[in-house]
């Protein structure tokens, strides 16, 4: 078994993230078999439950109120439509639902009540219900946990001296300050980047140092490539290459072993075979259905016969042995 570890230096991240790539993969594959079922891809689905009109300025960000895109400010939906959505994805395969509501924190109102309310009601469905809702104070995090949230997404998208290019409404040390709030509730953390930002290699290198070095490795590290929307400022920005997608997540299954590895945004443009080196470099989750927030995804349909194709199967909720409902509260992440 490979050792988790949360001393990694930069110099050590870089030098496995340099390795000629078909070496990068097969070292990557041996740690993924080593630590989890090889060929199990957990499927997870994504709703946007409150659309556009944040206020903060992430680049990459169509939701953005400040840029002129083609999406539309959707107040916060009614449980019972979220319920219905949950209940679709369910039979569509997937084991983990998450909401996504475009604040840049939480309040203290009633959509928010309404939220925990959302919570509970998918974790009846048996299903690990996830919240990505912006920043949390510890007692917002509190209650989610008591409300039955399994996971909570708060991605800190690159490397902190890259940040500051991409992000201005909020700190590198508030999306941190997040995810310890997170972790001392008892919540499952989720957390991974964006590649495709204007960073270079020492960027992605550093992200990756960022997340292996917390207290604790997050659950989940979602890996997106970047789907450049018009109107927003990275909108001319090339593609990424599909063999830098595949260096990120094979990285990132060496550096944090038990971690479930999420190819998210950008899978749409991958071919079945490109996904498939996705798969053998340590990806062990998908977002499917035909959004991802507010960017196009492939279909639940696309995705079955993908499967059969890779011979790959469907991870059932709450697989990895952490118990359906709140964790044991942690003090210090660090203790």
């Amino acid at each position: 078994m490979a050792d988790i570890r949360h001393n990694w230096t930069k110099e050590q991240i870089r030098e496995i993230y340099d390795r000629p790539l078909l070496s990068l993969v097969l070292d990557a594959a041996i740690v993924h078999r080593q630590h989890h079922v090889y060929g199990e891809v957990q499927i997870s689905s994504l709703l946007s439950i409150k659309t556009g009109g944040c206020s903060e300025d992430c680049a990459y960000c169509p939701q953005a109120a400040r840029f002129h895109t083609d999406v539309k400010v959707h107040a916060l939906m009614k449980v019972d439509e979220v319920i219905k959505s949950a209940e679709n994805a369910k039979a569509g395969g997937a084991s983990r639902f998450c909401m996504g509501a475009a604040w840049r924190e939480v309040r203290d109102n009633r959509d928010f009540d309404r939220v925990i309310d959302m919570v509970k009601a998918v974790n009846e469905l048996d299903m690990e219900v996830c919240c990505t809702l912006g920043m949390l104070t510890p007692h917002q995090a509190d209650r989610l946990a008591e409300a039955g949230l399994y996971a909570y997404n708060h991605n800190i998208d690159t490397s902190e001296e890259h940040y500051g290019e991409v992000i201005t409404t909020r700190t590198y040390d508030d999306r941190l300050n997040t995810l310890s709030n997170v972790r001392k509730a008892g919540i499952s953390v989720c957390s991974g980047g964006i590649i495709g930002l204007g960073e270079k290699d020492d960027d992605r290198v550093g992200m990756l140092f960022t997340l292996a070095n917390l207290p604790q490795h997050p659950e989940s590290v979602p890996i997106n490539v970047l789907v450049p929307v018009a109107g927003t400022p990275l909108a001319d920005n090339n593609r990424v290459p599909f063999d830098e997608l595949v260096r990120m997540i094979a990285t990132a299954r060496i550096v944090m072993p038990d971690s479930a590895v999420r190819l998210s945004a950008g899978r749409l443009e991958l071919s079945i075979a490109e996904q498939a080196m996705c798969f053998m470099a340590g990806a062990n989750s998908i977002f499917a259905g035909d959004k991802l927030l507010t960017t196009p995804n492939p279909e639940y349909n696309a995705d079955m016969d993908m499967f059969q194709t890779l011979g790959l199967k469907p991870k059932a909720a709450f697989a990895d042995g952490q118990p359906k409902g709140r964790l044991k509260k942690v003090e210090e992440a660090a203790s």
